[in-house]
């Protein structure tokens, strides 16, 4: 059973019982925009308790807040849910996130008004196949426009983190921000800095992977939030870059074209590594010095992986997460030395953890500056004609070998193991005999 199916299955369930029942927010914007709605949200009159009665196969998950989570129990392993809602109209932000009471509503109208963005507040009534909207939502999705139900400002008070899936929906959708609700965005915010670091980081990871990141980040700029959220993103602009390099402009410019061309469903981590990769270049700017000279970011790789990885952790970021994103900065500009390298080096480099991604990084980078991709295609053809056999070798020798030669387990290890590897991938030994004769040739027992 599908989603839709499932949620079909919950409404004609509860108005069976003498309920209403409707689809409700983006699943209905999505449906109206002829798009495969991710998830089925559904919302009625019923109260939690009587929901799970119906529903017994279901979890209470947000029971305080009138959610309860319907699971499909008619087909077996299924992961199908559905998170049913009572109409409730909600009394108060003080933590400006949740309502500090929750009060149950009879009206679907009442219910929706509590929404954040009338595009998100149109209800579908699966049975008879018609749209109840009470705000304008249809009309504002035909002229293209994200709007707060009823005050902006109310509407961001009461929930900061509406201010960034503005932004979000503006841009995954190309739509304008209305007026009034884009001027208290500019107003409020600082006020986003009371949303927590992880509710930031996913809406921020959303805009990067929805396939629209820079007029994302093109309206976080317009909106104030950038300076907010990544200060250290808002200092790119007006970065000067040497023009034979970057004849695009400045680091802003650079960062939003690689941000352009990141592609829908790109991984979180090389979407940030895309985001963070040049963030070390303000730090590190020096001016042309005499006729000759250049603007140059010396070491603006070894700070910007540092910065990397502070922003990647101050967003509570895996420490996987954290690892590959600065892997991705740490290595940007490996890729101009490829043609050069020596085999095991190169073998080395092609080698490391999710490889892809940096060879994306290094594809987005040459088309948003120079568009030389020289060294993108000489590892591309590398790859493709070299066996993973010569890439990632099966070892010849193990600890246990040096042992039986009188080795001492120790430090020397790891120099006899690298010096093995080292002429393994350079294709100067390709057998144990050759390992063993390497070691006896190089080193000698203590």
């Amino acid at each position: 059973m599908s989603n839709r199916a499932l949620a079909v299955r919950i409404c004609k369930t509860l108005r069976g019982a003498g309920y209403q029942a409707y689809f409700v927010g983006g699943c209905v914007r999505d449906i109206l925009l002829a798009r495969e709605p991710f998830d089925y949200d559904v919302s009625t009159d019923a109260t939690p308790d009587r929901i799970q009665e119906l529903f017994p196969r279901s979890l209470s998950v947000g029971a305080r807040f009138g959610v309860i989570v319907v699971l499909d129990d008619l087909e077996e392993n299924s992961s199908d849910q559905v998170e049913v809602a009572t109409f409730r109209s909600d009394m108060g932000y003080s933590d400006g996130r949740h309502p500090d009471r929750v009060t149950y509503a009879t009206s679907p109208e009442e219910d929706v008004r509590r929404r954040d963005f009338t595009i998100n507040a149109l209800l579908f009534d699966p049975e008879k196949e018609t749209v109840l909207d009470f705000f304008g939502g249809r009309d504002d999705l035909r002229a293209g426009i994200v709007r707060a139900i009823g005050t902006a400002e109310e509407r961001f008070d009461e929930d900061k983190l509406r201010m960034l899936r503005a932004v979000r929906f503006a841009a995954r959708f190309r739509y304008a921000i209305e007026a009034l609700t884009f001027a208290s965005i500019q107003k409020l915010a600082g006020a986003v800095r009371q949303v927590s670091v992880e509710r930031i980081r996913d809406e921020l990871t959303k805009m990067l992977t929805e396939g629209a990141a820079r007029r994302a980040f093109e309206l976080l700029d317009e909106t104030r939030l950038l300076t907010e959220v990544l200060p250290e993103i808002s200092t790119l602009k007006g970065v000067e870059q040497p023009p034979q390099f970057h004849p695009e402009g400045d680091v802003w410019t650079h960062t939003l074209m690689m941000l352009e061309m990141l592609a829908a469903g790109a991984s979180t981590t090389l979407a940030w590594g895309v985001l963070l990769h040049d963030v070390g270049k303000p730090a590190t700017f020096a001016p042309p010095v005499g006729p000759e000279g250049r603007i140059r970011f010396d070491e603006h790789v070894e700070v910007g992986t540092r910065m990397a990885e502070e922003i990647c952790r101050r967003f509570r970021f895996s420490n996987d997460a954290i690892d590959q994103v600065a892997a991705l900065v740490a290595n940007h500009l490996r890729f101009k030395d490829v043609t050069r390298m020596k085999a095991s080096t190169l073998k080395r480099f092609v080698r490391m953890d999710r490889f892809e991604e940096h060879l994306e990084l290094h594809r987005l980078d040459c088309l948003s500056s120079h568009r030389n991709l020289e060294a993108y295609e000489f590892v591309r053809h590398f790859l493709a004609t070299t066996p993973p056999e010569e890439v990632r070798p099966p070892r010849l020798l193990t600890g246990d070998d040096l042992q039986a030669l009188g080795f001492v387990p120790g430090p020397r290890f790891k120099e006899i193991l690298s010096a093995i590897e080292e002429a393994q991938l350079s294709g100067k030994i390709a057998s144990r005999d050759g390992a063993l004769h390497l070691v006896q040739e190089m080193f000698s027992p203590p």
